[in-house]
This record gives C-alpha cells, structure tokens and sequence, in this order.
C-alpha cells in the first residue's frame, strides 16, 4: 500500500492545507467503520470497495434524506391532495438539479478540507459573506420552526400531548448531537433514515403502485384548483432543493475527513440518497393523492396533520398512523441537518472550532448554536395561533427564492481555480447549473408578478419572464467565459469511473472501476489539495460580474418583501 510521506501531525497537516479545524484531519470514523486517512492504493476487490463504499456513505445520503423533513411532506401531501398525481413530472426535473448542487458541494468540501461558507468568507468578503449567512440563518430557522410544527401536528394524530412531544423531541436531539462523537451522531441519523422506511408499507396500503398515471411523470400539468399555481411549483423547488443543504454537505464531508481519495465513493452515495428522496417524496404525493381522490377534501389541503387523518379515513388507521410516523421522522430528520447546517456556517465565519469529533467542551460555540436553535424554534412552535400548512409552504416558498443567489456562489467557487484547481466544474456542468439559476428566477419572477396583478395571463407573462431569464443566462456565459475551461473536459470524471454490476435478481450496484493506467489529469487532481486561504489571492470581481450580482440581491430582496406581504394578507383573509 502506498504511503504519503507528508508528515502525520494534525498541526503540520493545517498548517500546510486549507483545513482550520485540526479535528477536521485524521482517519475517517463512521457508521460502519474506519478508513485510513493516507490509503492511496486502488481497492481491487468488490468487497473492500463496498466496505469503503459504506464507510463513506453518510454525508450525501443524510443531506437528501433530510430533505424529506416536515415540510417536504406537507409540501408533496398538498401537490397530491389538491392536483393529484399532475405534478410528478417536477421530481423528474428537480433531481438532476439537486444531483448537480449536492455534487458540487461535496467537492468543494472534499478538495478544500473547508467549509462552505468559509469559502465564501475567504473569496468573496465580510459583506458577502454576512449577507449569505443572513440568508441561511432566516431560513434554517424559520425551517427548524416547521420542523416543530410538524412534530407538533404529528403528535395530534398520534394521541400524544404536543408540549410534552415537542419537548421531548426537542431534548432527544440535543443528546444525539451533544454526545462529542461524529461516528454516535451519524448512527443516530441512520436510525432516522431506517424509519423512514415507513414510506413503504404506507405505499402498500395505499396500493401506490396501481395509481400512477404514466403521462404525469413526463407531461407537464397542474389541474387542481389553485388561482395560481406558482406558489406551489416554487415551493416544489424549494422544499426539494434548498441551500442549507450546499452547507451541511460540505460542511460534513470536511468533519467527516473525506478526501479526493474518496470522493467517487461520495458521488455514489449522494445519487443514491437523491434518489430514495426522490421516491419517498413521490410516494406520498400518491398516496395522498389515492387517499383524497374523489372526496370533499381535494383541492382543499390545510396541513399536513389533517392529511394524515384524510388519509387514514380512506385508507384505514394504520396508514394514518404511518403517514404520522413519516412526518415525525422526516420533522426529526430535518431539524438535525438543519441545526447543523447553520452551526457550522456561524463557526466557520466566526472561526470557532466546529467538529463533531469534539465534546461540548472543546467547541462551545458550535454546540451552542446548536442548542440555542433547538429550543427557540421549539418554544415558538407551541405558540397558539399559529397556522402550520400556510407557514410551511411559505418557508418552502422562500427557499426557493433564496436558493438562486446560493446557486450563485456555488458555482462561483466551483470555477475558482485557486480553490479546485483541476477539480474546477467541466464547461457542461456550468451551463446546467445556469440554467438551474435562470428557471428558479423564472418562477420567482411569475409569483412577484402574479402576486402584484393577481389578473395577468400566466402563459404570455411566462413566455415574456422566459425569455428574460433565458437573455440573463447567455449574459451570465459571456461575462463569466465558461465554455473555455480547460482544465477538465473529457476527463472529468476520470476519478469516478462508474460501472455498473448486476448482482443476483436484479440487484443494480454502481461502484467505481478498477484502476487503469491513471492521465495526467487524474495524476494532478491526486495531488491537489486547497493551500491555505490566507495565502490565495482574491478572486477578480468584474464590474459587470459585481452589478450582476447587486442586481440579483437586491431583485431577491424585493421578492422576499412581496413573499411577506402575501403571507401577511393571507393571515389577514384578504
């Protein structure tokens, strides 16, 4: 096996690297066992590379999974509810999406051995910088309110007290997190995801399977009853791509210590939690849509808790008592992720050790955030009045609006060839990420403009704002010059190398390759690792690059004012 003759010590490895947090350097701890930190031989057999395979796993898997938290699945109950299953066609289109964003988060964590927004910290200022850690902190916090509202509403249908549910949730997620040990937590986040596997026998009892309509899966349709269904379609978006998940992923692949050695194996485990997200959320589109079809109560969703009580009076007390325990654990599932995703963005800008491999005592801050988070979204979501289905579809709402500008710098940093190197994006993936950004502004322009004139003609305001956006995305291309990139074309998955083994009855497994001769590219990509970012130089901000990005923040700004405003009327009756 070959050895790096870079010297073992932590400290020396920090100083040399990226890496603030010593504790973010040294062998891999998870779930399911240990790798060595300075293992560079191919693993030949199929068995070492599955056992790598799931050492790895975590990250990416926990990031997606987490995506269907509460307000994922009071989102995806309403879309079955009130259109049935006419908007299965989104999770075709958002999946690669999501794919995309994961993809560059964990590589950026990988090669940087930093956090997301350290990096943004570093690159881009102390303004940008304080402006997106403003962004995120609204939204996870307003996303860990539903997450307790959803516990809230979970224990309603489960005959459970709410106060004491919620405090006791609130408490059980503390102790998962405080306990010093990443290898405890991430076992306690796969014992999370294992419940969620409820999803399955809900499906059976819904008979999902005999109701899906073919033509809805690939034929864009709404149908339903809603006067404008933008805020739907942008709360679709929101709940399934969000931009905590950018910072908890990367953030967790650094804490996890996972390295470019090992990143094939992170790719692999990310596609394949994006796609048990992907199939979760469809099936309780379905089933809610099974369970209401042809009753009183479609086309009228309140909550995800009057959901659960539709379903289970269609479909029997037990599916109501699964669909139950899939809201309570998506709620639980979320509120971790999202914990985490902030307390390690306020620690990584304020340079706070931040690790998991650390107790309360060696990073205070970090779990301070943690807890202070936990029990104020925890008080606020017992506060009578409170209107949980309308709250979560705006939370989700202004995830989708927010998840732009994030897009934004993710990208950015993804082209930084100081940061990557040869790791930087292919000309391919930036324009797919572009128009990523160029759609989610489309339909955030759509809920500002109907929003405003509730009696505009969706379909020529549509074709207008596309053609604005799509005018936006070929600006975008020039001002940044992707399309000549030559660091990685051809060979840029040359480090994954996918095949693609049947075993047994149909049993699809996807591991990486056995080593060939490696390219220079693969050779160059072996040997890079982040420098220190003191030492990088910062990056050259244009002034059309400069104005296009005011430009963004202050349209985001304005979108977000009229989001409150609509929410504020809706309160109001009006």
């Amino acid at each position: 096996m070959e050895v790096n003759s870079v010297p073992s010590s932590p400290a020396v490895e920090a100083a040399d690297s990226a890496v603030v947090d010593p504790a973010h350097l040294g062998d891999i701890h998870g779930a399911w066992g240990r790798l060595p930190v300075r293992e560079w031989a191919p693993r030949r057999s199929r068995r070492a590379r599955l056992t790598a395979l799931a050492v790895v796993c975590g990250p990416g898997l926990v990031a997606m999974m987490a995506d269907n938290d509460a307000g994922s699945v009071a989102t995806f109950a309403q879309a079955g509810q009130d259109h049935g299953t006419r908007l299965l066609w989104m999770l075709l289109l958002l999946l690669p999406v999501l794919l995309v964003n994961q993809e560059m988060a964990a590589r950026l964590g990988a090669v940087s051995g930093v956090g997301h927004a350290r990096l943004i910290l570093a690159r881009f200022g102390r303004l940008w910088s304080a402006l997106t850690l403003g962004d995120l902190m609204l939204l996870c916090g307003l996303t860990l309110v539903t997450e307790f509202l959803g516990v809230h509403l979970a224990a309603g249908v489960l005959g459970v007290p709410a106060l004491p549910a919620v405090v006791v949730c609130a408490l059980a997620l503390l102790v998962a997190t405080l306990t010093g040990s990443f290898r405890r937590w991430e076992r306690a986040m796969y014992v999370l995801v294992a419940v969620d596997l409820a999803l399955v026998p809900l499906a059976i009892l819904g008979r999902a399977g005999g109701h899906i309509a073919a033509r809805d899966l690939v034929v864009p349709g709404i149908g339903g009853v809603d006067t404008n269904p933008v805020v739907l379609l942008l709360a679709l978006a929101g709940t399934t791509v969000t931009s905590w998940q950018i910072f908890f992923q990367q953030s967790s692949v650094v804490d996890k210590r996972i390295t470019p050695r090992w990143l094939a194996y992170e790719r692999i485990e990310t596609v394949a939690g994006a796609a048990l997200m992907a199939v979760g959320a469809a099936l309780v589109m379905i089933v809610t849509a099974v369970a209401f079809a042809g009753t009183a109560g479609a086309g009228h969703f309140t909550d995800a808790g009057a959901a659960a009580v539709g379903v289970g009076a269609r479909l029997g007390a037990a599916a109501r008592v699964l669909f139950a325990v899939v809201l309570l654990d998506g709620a639980l599932l979320g509120a971790m992720a999202v914990t985490l995703a902030a307390s390690y963005a306020c620690s990584e800008v304020t340079g706070a050790r931040h690790s998991l491999h650390r107790d309360p005592r060696g990073a205070p801050f970090f779990y301070g955030v943690i807890a202070v988070m936990i029990v104020v979204a925890a008080v606020v979501a017992v506060i009578p009045g409170l209107a949980p289905g309308m709250l979560t579809v705006m939370v989700q709402v202004l995830a989708g609006l927010l998840l732009p500008s994030a897009t934004v710098f993710l990208l950015l940093l993804s082209n930084d060839t100081q940061v990557l190197g040869p790791w930087v994006n292919p000309p391919w993936l930036n324009w797919v990420a572009a128009t990523v950004v160029a759609a989610l502004l489309l339909l955030s322009m759509l809920l500002v403009a109907t929003s405003l004139l509730p009696g505009v003609a969706l379909l020529p305001l549509s074709l207008v704002l596309g053609a604005v956006a799509a005018a936006g995305l070929l600006a975008t291309g020039a001002l940044t010059g992707w399309g000549r990139r030559s660091w990685a074309r051809a060979e840029y998955l040359d480090t994954l190398r996918p095949v693609v083994r049947v075993l047994g009855a149909g049993t699809v497994l996807v591991l990486p390759r056995r080593s060939s001769p490696p390219s220079r590219l693969a050779e160059r990509r072996r040997a890079w690792r982040t420098p220190p970012l003191e030492e990088l130089a910062r990056p050259a901000m244009s002034r059309g690059r400069m104005f296009a990005m005011l430009a963004l923040r202050v349209y985001l700004g304005g979108a977000a004012l009229v989001l409150g405003l609509r929410g504020v009327l809706l309160v109001l009756g009006r």
